[in-house]
């Protein structure tokens, strides 16, 4: 397969849909010589920051010299985003190779009348298969959906488990109380594992701490609360926590405080289980992560941001970075929230905020909520509000609003990211063009 042909081949596997369960990414992980038994484990699930502590602890341990892989979903600007090792994407040649060989075992599976694989399990299987022949030392793995019955929980049990925070999402799949979402994501948990959670609420605590104690594993509490001299900006966050003093990192976002305190408590246990990192990597290493789409700053004037709160608790904690860092800002949003997400709660949290809200969604994917249908959900907070055609037209709208010295905040569901993304460096390229011309 070359890189087309293999894009195309993922593309036709998403019509077998999501489905949960091990059944059948055993199957396709037999057909290929169980790759992901063969590699050591970091396994992160959680609701909310499992991308953003993936990203700090695989760039502690790329810069402290391991061939450290990472698998995380969902990509955001491109497929093979989701795949890397050392901070770098699989190549579109190696893409269309290992795709090929996963795709054969694939159809193989198929023809023996099982069920045909899912996209996600495609690609989880890729990736495993990726490691293994480029001899990763180490690779961290963030779960798709849940834990316990994700495709990703195939691997043996990985030297750190690392829970991030809890809370209500993917009700339908995973249920409909914080404690039974919480043993979906405790699912991760092995016999040999070391468990590093962050401060959960009760429910969810006492299903961790439950899971651990079954399974014989030790358990480290992260605790945010206890980072103290913070500095904030939106360039650079410094703190200090247990004994380490003025950690940097260049994440913006109130809330990433919070995710770098859990990466250095997984890191902590890491180090115990035989991957050491000195204190100057550790420090350089995550003062150097970077996590797109996660209170992402994109231009200056205006202040454009795109954030991925797409669900109750992302939507709070988007509120606390906005209004710690734009008090006395005028405020526009951009939201496109998808059908299944709790969009009213999610209103109910923000749009007391903007002076305008521009409505938009990702008109590729059929879970999207209308524009039209979104601004209606959102009169009754926020007056002005305007249904848009295109995330290019809710971007030059937005920034038109906000003037130069105003703010866009742009979030809610992750799949419409990418368009709005894009829509931004369009408009940018097309700002550039123009006072060009002025000045020709």
């Amino acid at each position: 397969m070359n890189f087309q042909e293999a894009m195309e081949y993922v593309e036709n596997c998403k019509k077998y849909g999501c489905v949960p369960g091990l059944d059948s990414i055993r199957r396709l992980l037999e057909k290929l010589e169980e790759p992901q038994q063969k590699l050591k484990y970091v396994h992160i699930a959680g609701t909310n920051g499992k991308g953003s502590v993936l990203a700090m602890i695989s760039s502690v341990l790329t810069l402290a010299g391991y061939k450290t892989g990472t698998f995380s979903s969902p990509a955001l600007m491109e497929e093979r985003d989701v795949f890397q090792i050392n901070r770098k994407m699989i190549s579109k040649a190696e893409f269309g190779r290992y795709m090929e060989r996963v795709s054969r075992a694939a159809e193989e599976i198929a023809s023996e009348g099982f069920p045909h694989p899912t996209y996600f399990e495609v690609e989880t299987a890729l990736a495993f298969l990726w490691f293994r022949e480029k001899g990763c030392d180490i690779v961290v793995v963030e779960t798709g959906m849940g834990g316990l019955e994700d495709a990703t929980n195939v691997i043996p049990a990985p030297l750190v488990c690392v829970l991030s925070s809890i809370s209500m999402d993917h009700m339908a799949v995973l249920g409909d109380t914080l404690d039974a979402i919480a043993a979906q994501k405790a699912g991760i948990i092995k016999p040999g594992s070391q468990v590093v959670s962050i401060r959960q609420p009760e429910e969810a605590m006492r299903v961790i701490e439950e899971t651990c104690e079954k399974l014989g594993c030790p358990l480290t509490v992260a605790e945010p609360r206890e980072a103290s001299g913070i500095r904030r900006s939106l360039t650079a966050q410094r703190f200090s926590y247990h004994g380490w003093r003025d950690i940097a990192i260049s994440l913006a976002g109130t809330y990433q405080i919070d995710n770098c305190v859990l990466a250095l408590e997984a890191l902590w246990a890491l180090s115990a289980a035989g991957f050491p990192v000195s204190e100057e990597k550790l420090r350089k290493g995550l003062a150097s992560a970077v996590w797109p789409g996660r209170f992402q700053i994109l231009t200056k004037r205006p202040l454009f941001v795109v954030d991925g709160a797409h669900n109750e608790d992302g939507a709070k904690r988007l509120m606390e970075s906005v209004r710690f860092y734009f008090t006395n800002r005028r405020i526009i949003y951009i939201i496109g929230i998808l059908k299944d997400k709790e969009a009213e709660k999610i209103i109910r949290l923000t749009c007391a905020v903007p002076e305008a809200v521009i409505t938009t969604s990702d008109s590729a994917n059929p879970r999207s909520t209308p524009p039209v249908e979104l601004a209606e959900l959102i009169r009754p907070f926020c007056a002005n509000v305007t249904a848009a055609d295109s995330p290019q037209e809710a971007v030059e709208l937005a920034r038109l609003l906000a003037g130069r010295d105003g703010v866009v905040v742009a979030f809610g569901s992750l799949s419409f990211q990418k368009t709005v993304i894009q829509a931004v460096q369009r408009d940018e390229v097309r700002r550039d063009n123009h006072g060009k011309q002025r000045e020709d």
